[in-house]
């Protein structure tokens, strides 16, 4: 899939708690209101700055992951990128051929990088902060397993995931998702830090605030990844459109063979960008996953 999307959920929280982390120690050595209590009646909590800096705070969290998401997705999965001018070998071009020829029928004015990584895993993804800066890379494994209609299917999806602005509109998600995350956070560790002496109040509350930051994280992650298997059946009817219908069915069908290689583990822990490829690692509950089962993607498809 164009992986891109979004962000890296892992990444996303990393930066958010680290932006939290940081503001809470600078505002328990210092006056700077990190309190949001007014000492009024009933909660005693001032809603409005809460909510105006847990806005700040969670969207900043999220363009942040944004704008990383292409440098880190090379970073992780040691992309080699493909210079369309360069020397290539025959295979590599045929990629780039691809990625181009589909982009161009999508209406993208600017080509995405292409590159390619060293995996056993039969995937691709695509990412990264925007349309004209966008990433498609697909894995040695599925080119030395597919057929060349397969590896157009896949290609065609991942493009697919790139022309529908997927990366922006998971940000915008995920950002309203950090916002309710930091804003609930804070409502939680303040009254908890409440239920003991004044003078552990400080530690308790800065302690309750991690812990319900990530806890209350999870728990958004649902909504986060409930819309990115909606998106995934969007990017495969993307695909069809772009490549044909057949040959987006028979790259789906091409990956459910091969989806046990497609969790051979590389020595390397790529589940921050899970959401952004095409097969889904397949490891974790229907709620938490990132991808619908292929067979389901495959009915859908066909069914269309």
């Amino acid at each position: 899939m164009g992986k891109r999307i979004l962000f890296l959920l892992l990444t996303n929280i990393l930066v958010m708690t680290t932006i939290v982390i940081v503001w809470s120690i600078i505002t328990t050595f210092t006056d700077i209101g990190g309190s949001f209590e007014t000492g009024g009646p009933g909660l005693g909590i001032d809603f409005v700055a809460l909510g105006v800096f847990s806005l700040i705070v969670g969207f900043t969290g999220s363009f942040i992951s944004l704008g990383m998401s292409r440098w880190i997705a090379k970073k992780m999965m040691k992309v080699k990128v493909l210079d369309p001018n360069g020397s290539l070998s025959p295979q590599e071009r045929s990629v780039v051929e691809k990625v181009h020829r589909l982009s161009r029928a999508a209406g993208l004015t600017h080509m995405p990088e292409v590159g390619i990584y060293q995996s056993p895993e039969v995937n691709a993804f695509a990412t990264g902060p925007s349309k004209k800066r966008s990433l498609v890379a697909v894995s040695s494994g599925l080119l030395s397993v597919m057929d060349d209609d397969a590896v157009e299917g896949v290609i065609a999806h991942e493009v697919a995931h790139v022309a529908n602005g997927d990366m922006v509109t998971m940000t915008l998600l995920q950002g309203v998702v950090n916002t309710f995350v930091v804003f609930f956070s804070r409502i939680a560790a303040i009254l908890v830090s409440r239920l003991v002496r004044s003078e552990m109040q400080t530690v308790v509350r800065f302690a309750a605030i991690i812990i319900f930051q990530i806890l209350f994280s999870i728990l958004g992650s649902l909504v986060v990844m409930a819309y990115s298997r909606h998106r995934e059946f969007h990017a495969d009817r993307g695909g069809a459109d772009l490549a044909g219908r057949d040959k987006m069915s028979h790259a789906l069908r091409s990956l459910q063979s091969y989806v046990d290689r497609a969790n051979v583990s590389r020595g390397t822990d790529d589940s921050a960008i899970q959401t952004m490829k095409i097969n889904g690692s397949g490891k974790m509950s229907k709620f938490f996953s990132s991808h619908p089962d292929l067979s389901e993607r495959i009915t859908r498809l066909e069914q269309r």
